[in-house]
């Protein structure tokens, strides 16, 4: 695993799952996020180590704790019996590190999983830790910010493109382009509404904050169709080194990072104690 990846996985792992899992305001989460930290910290140990059983063994202490997390999706289904957008795209949320945890366990063990070589399984981490997470948690924020026909597209198109982009990696280049192209379509409709709440009379940083992760998220998202358009036509496109430098590192800082810090200002504000409705 790269070092660039690395510290890219580490920032999901460490910064980006506790910091979104605040934003959720729900009660019911406040224990996962203490816990976080005994799983995330030896899952992020497990990068820097040479494949083998201790680097295995410490990716899945954080499998574990992706697995708790994905649980909770099912049991708040039960609970709050609801079905609206936002909801279906926090649910999404709490499943896809499981997706990132089983890709780190196979590659740390350099296994190749479902004949998916190793480099893949190493960018697939990232990816469901920002694509994932990050991309469904913001769709569902900006959704539950203001529940119009625009968010509820963003709430249901970004959990659905991901799943297709998954559903590609088995079925073939196509149908991930299919759902690199709903993915984006979502994401650029988030960058509208984040660009909308940003200029809605908050303060000045939260505004800089917004504004940046609409304008990289637009940038980051033409990579990904561009990637997804050359692999399934042979047309010249970016190489996988290229789309991490450029396309990860941007959705990791500038979209994942700033978005979430906004989103915790902006609460912040709304409700001093620091949860939401």
């Amino acid at each position: 695993m790269s070092v660039l990846v690395g510290l890219i996985v580490m920032l999901g792992m460490l910064v980006i799952v506790p910091a979104g899992l605040r934003l959720v305001g729900d009660p019911a989460f406040d224990r996962m996020r203490r816990l976080w930290p005994l799983f995330a910290v030896p899952g992020a140990v497990a990068l820097w180590l040479p494949r083998g059983a201790t680097a295995t063994a410490l990716a899945c202490c954080y499998a574990l704790g992706a697995l708790l997390l994905a649980a909770h999706a099912p049991w708040r289904l039960a609970r709050t019996r609801s079905i609206r957008p936002a909801e279906i795209a926090l649910l999404t949320a709490l499943v896809t590190p499981s997706v990132a945890a089983l890709a780190l366990v196979a590659e740390r063990a350099g296994h190749e999983l479902f004949g998916f070589g190793l480099g893949i399984l190493a960018l697939t981490v990232p990816h469901f830790h920002f694509a994932g997470f990050a991309a469904a948690l913001v769709a569902g924020l900006v959704c539950r910010g203001g529940d119009g026909p625009a968010g509820r597209f963003a709430a249901l198109s970004v959990p659905l493109g991901t799943l297709l982009v998954l559903v590609g990696y088995f079925v073939g280049d196509w149908a991930e382009l299919a759902g690199a192209a709903v993915l984006t379509a979502g994401m650029w409709t988030v960058a509208l509404l984040t660009w909308r709440t940003a200029r809605d009379g908050r303060d000045r940083a939260t505004r800089v904050l917004l504004a940046t992760s609409a304008a990289v998220l637009v940038a980051t998202m033409v990579l990904a169709l561009s990637w997804a358009l050359g692999e399934a036509t042979g047309l010249p496109h970016p190489t996988l080194t290229w789309m991490a430098a450029t396309h990860g590192l941007g959705n990791a800082l500038g979209f994942a990072l700033c978005s979430l810090l906004a989103w915790r200002r902006i609460q912040d504000r709304t409700h001093p104690e620091g949860r939401t409705a």
